[in-house]
């Protein structure tokens, strides 16, 4: 009963209770954090709908919406000592049928990102920096000895450097005329003139330790959800290309 075993065993099994107590409180410390204060504007500035395939194999065309919009976010209340990163993205909401009010209408994310939290100045890697300032820099990978590749590293270092002291206060974001990282289409196939669009906001945040924060406007944990203010709801053209004739024949055989 006193040997070794046993009380590595107890040790054991007190460290894994402790452990899991302090994970505990270490993930419900964050309702103590309220971050109504977080907002997100967002606007539609322009919408292209164009033809293209499903997969490189397919022969069938369908019909793809390129939408470009404004993006004014402050995110910064959501990064707390327990914020590990945040996902954010933009999606947009249209009606899945003409029947709208019976149908759940369709989301498709156009454009997201990753926004890390800062580095705590009691990590290792800054706690190794502020000691051990030569083994850092001895760690440090070494840059070409080319002109081409001095170059280029040293711009991008700059950049790099410039980003960092521009950027102080993480989730802030401010976008013009941004490009979307994807097409959005339909399981129709028929994304022109299509009614009722709208562009909205959402956000993940992943902490340390705890469950993740999973909704738009992370309304899933309380006083998280911030305010999220959705685009102005608007129409798709028809498609790029074709003539508004041959949009409306179309329409009407459809119908």
């Amino acid at each position: 009963m006193h040997s070794a075993i046993n009380r590595a065993q107890a040790v054991f099994g007190f460290f894994t209770t402790v452990a899991l107590c302090v994970a505990a409180v270490a993930a419900l410390s964050v309702l103590l954090m309220p971050a109504d204060a977080a907002r997100a504007d967002v606007e539609l500035k322009n919408v292209q709908v164009i033809k293209g395939r499903p997969h490189y194999y397919s022969s069938r065309k369908e019909e793809y919406a390129q939408i470009r919009f404004d993006l004014d976010a402050d995110l910064s209340p959501l990064f707390n000592w327990n914020t590990k990163q945040l996902f954010v993205y933009v999606f947009a909401t249209y009606p899945s049928t003409e029947n709208a009010t019976a149908v759940r209408p369709s989301e498709s994310v156009l454009w997201d990102t990753i926004i890390p939290a800062p580095e705590s100045p009691y990590s290792f890697s800054a706690l190794r920096d502020r000691y051990f300032p030569a083994a850092a820099a001895a760690k440090k990978p070494k840059r070409g000895l080319s002109k081409k590749n001095a170059g280029a590293n040293g711009n991008s270092g700059a950049n790099r450097d410039k980003g960092k002291d521009k950027d102080e206060t993480p989730g802030v974001l401010r976008l013009r005329n941004q490009r979307p990282k994807y097409q959005i289409g339909d399981v129709s196939g028929k994304m022109a003139e299509r009614k009722g669009v709208s562009l909205a906001v959402g956000w993940n945040v992943q902490p340390w330790v705890g469950a993740l924060w999973w909704s738009p406007g992370s309304g899933t944990v309380p006083h998280t959800q911030g305010t999220v203010a959705r685009s102005a709801v608007t129409d798709f053209p028809p498609l790029k290309g074709s003539k508004p004739a041959q949009s409306q024949a179309r329409g009407a055989g459809e119908v």
